[in-house]
């Protein structure tokens, strides 16, 4: 192969790795979640026992009860979809009894709540 062609050649496969690089960045980054997606993280399903509030519409933290019986407290200062499941939709689902579902983290001992849905119908 002709240095010259194949210089050129180079080049090109330079420039195009280059512009794939560049698009891919500013479309969010390599191997980034879908926002409407739980996070890749632990999950656990139960009923909400206790919600911890100050105010109406300032809602803490809750209690769950896990299908294992365990109680677990959830913080939900790092909360991700609070516009689809607003925080003080626990109420109803302590007052009803209807299970959800809770993606949370684990940090310097307390479990960080990252994401919230109904909990999937069984049976």
């Amino acid at each position: 192969m002709e240095p010259r062609f194949r210089n050129y050649l180079v080049l090109i496969v330079v420039l195009v790795i280059g512009l794939a690089t560049a698009t891919a960045l500013a479309m969010g980054g390599f191997g980034r979640r879908d926002p409407n997606q739980p996070p890749d993280a632990p999950a656990v399903i139960g009923v909400v026992l206790k919600v911890d509030s100050k105010g109406l519409t300032n809602v803490v933290s809750f209690t769950l009860r896990t299908g294992s019986d365990q109680s677990m407290v959830f913080d939900l200062s790092k909360l991700e979809n609070s516009a689809a499941f607003p925080p003080g939709h626990l109420v109803e689902h302590q007052a009803s009894s209807m299970p959800i579902q809770v993606w949370y983290k684990t940090q310097d001992g307390v479990n960080y709540a990252l994401w919230l849905l109904d909990a999937p119908e069984t049976g």
